[in-house]
């Protein structure tokens, strides 16, 4: 019997047809993410990018998570407890965890990972765990922290890099190349990284809450012009973008393909000026005279920069916490322009027209701010020249002490703490400043020894009037965070920290 050549090829045809969906439907899912910078070493003890922080936020859990309100939340931890005299923190470890390398997470795992962040060369956790004098084992899945004294923040900490844990054996094996294929216990693990180019994640089969995991893989590129990462979400190549441009919000909202999001910062925006980092600090008339200090700042008009450079997208600020924030300064609010008083400054310090170098992350928004800094401080007589540096070589840059004055935004931490005492704590990790002063030291100290939020202000207070007077960091902004995603992306959750959490993402 003859098969009729029509049913052959529509058989045929079906069969390709079912082909191709198969593979379709083979083929993993996965989410595309723009970021605004490459984030610096992968290594949670040695990393000090935000962007970093994102990509950690899929791949290496915390004992401890924040929540919407900045809440502290348990994460690998099951539970915890004070001792009485807050000096002992006994933390219960999540059952069955598995790092991506198959080892058991347990309580030996924790001990190792707080003992590496406190003494690794180079490690940026050492400020953050000071005050962890030892770390007991108690059994398989229970944990202690003992203290040198009280500290408040340490929650807050054990919520961030501080609190990720690492596989011990993998991190024996690799030694300080541990941050070029990280092993952790996230909702992914690490493929593979090209530098300025791309971070590739995969699904971790044996997450301990795979049930939220939706995605295959996570895509994430560094794209430093906002307007590229933009074009990108709108081309369809990325499915969500961070930090997008203030300017383009308002075109955005009015397209039903995208969704945005806008969550004020818990950090700032600042100016850090090197006053003691380096030899350039006796070199530079903003390290060398206080004075000059102050009329730069009183050559910057705030509410100016923040509608120029954010559209308004921003809450104008003098401190490392905003206004909004119940451990602001209200004592010390934010200075008015006062080109005058800034000129009689500089002509008192005997330095009418100083000229100084501002150096700035090639990010859109930080370059826009440089050259805004520059016109604004004209007016009394400085010369700023700017000279831009990719973010991770900015850093390395201030790390160095290679700066006079250098624009860096702090992504902000839920503690007050965490946004005080690593720049400004003496040779602290993060202090690019180099301020040192003991009585700040002293007070700083106290300001973690303290639980009650009422005794922790009194200290805030002094510290504020200490610092501000010298002017490590003239604090500009507080910044909202603004995201754009396709608008079938559901699960976004909207925390302070700017931080983009993978688990609960789906798209249909």
């Amino acid at each position: 019997m003859k098969t009729n050549p029509l049913r052959r090829f529509a058989a045929a045809l079906a069969a390709v047809l079912a082909g191709l969906a198969f593979a379709a439907q083979a083929q993993p899912s996965t989410l595309r993410v723009g970021l605004a910078e490459d984030p610096d070493v992968l290594d949670p003890t040695l990393a000090r990018t935000f962007v970093g922080r994102i990509v950690f936020s899929a791949m290496c859990d915390k004992l401890f998570e924040v929540d919407e309100k900045l809440a502290i939340v348990p994460q690998l931890a099951a539970s915890h407890a004070w001792s009485a005299d807050s000096k002992a923190l006994t933390i219960k470890l999540r059952p069955g965890v598995q790092f991506h390398d198959g080892e058991k997470l347990d309580a030996a795992a924790v001990k190792y990972s707080i003992e590496r962040h406190k003494t690794m060369a180079g490690s940026n956790r050492r400020g953050e765990l000071a005050p962890v004098a030892s770390v007991d084992v108690l059994d398989p899945l229970t944990v202690r922290l003992n203290l040198s004294a009280p500290f408040s923040p340490l929650l807050a900490q054990l919520a961030d890099r501080a609190g990720m844990i690492v596989s011990p054996k993998a991190a024996q094996a690799a030694g300080d190349k541990f941050g070029t294929r990280p092993v952790c216990a996230g909702p992914y693990r690490f493929v593979e990284r090209v530098a300025q180019d791309r971070i590739v994640l995969e699904r971790f089969a044996d997450y301990w809450d795979k049930g939220k995991v939706h995605f295959e893989r996570i895509v994430y590129t560094p794209i430093p012009d906002a307007t590229v990462r933009l074009a990108n979400l709108k081309s369809g190549q990325l499915d969500f973008i961070e930090r997008v441009a203030s300017s383009d919000i308002e075109k955005l909202q009015t397209d039903k393909r995208f969704k945005i999001a806008r969550i004020t910062e818990i950090g700032y925006q600042g100016i850090t000026i090197n006053i003691g980092k380096s030899d350039k600090a006796k070199d530079s008339p903003l390290g060398r005279d206080a004075r000059v200090r102050e009329a730069f700042e009183l050559a910057l008009d705030r509410q100016g920069l923040a509608q120029v450079v954010q559209d308004n997208e921003a809450l104008v600020g003098n401190q490392w916490v905003a206004p909004t924030n119940s451990f602001y300064v209200k004592g010390l609010p934010v200075p008015r322009r006062d080109v005058a008083r800034a000129r009689a400054l500089l002509k008192e310090a005997g330095m009418p027209n100083p000229s100084f170098t501002l150096l700035t992350p090639t990010t859109s928004d930080a370059q826009r701010l440089a050259i805004v800094v520059q016109a604004m401080t004209r007016d009394a007589g400085f010369d700023v020249k700017i000279q831009a540096a990719e973010f991770a070589t900015s850093l390395n840059m201030a790390d160095k002490g290679d700066f006079e004055a250098y624009v860096l935004a702090w992504s902000g931490r839920a503690d007050p703490d965490g946004n005080l005492y690593s720049f400004h704590g003496c040779k602290q990790p993060l202090n690019y400043s180099g301020y040192c002063d003991a009585e700040t030291d002293r007070l700083l100290a106290a300001s973690r020894s303290v639980r009650e939020p009422a005794e922790r202000q009194k200290l805030f207070d002094q510290i504020a009037a200490r610092v501000l007077k010298e002017r490590p960091i003239v604090y500009v902004y507080h910044r909202k965070w603004l995201w754009a995603y396709n608008a079938k992306l559901t699960g976004v959750r909207e925390i302070p920290d700017g931080l983009l959490r993978v688990s609960g993402l789906k798209m249909p």
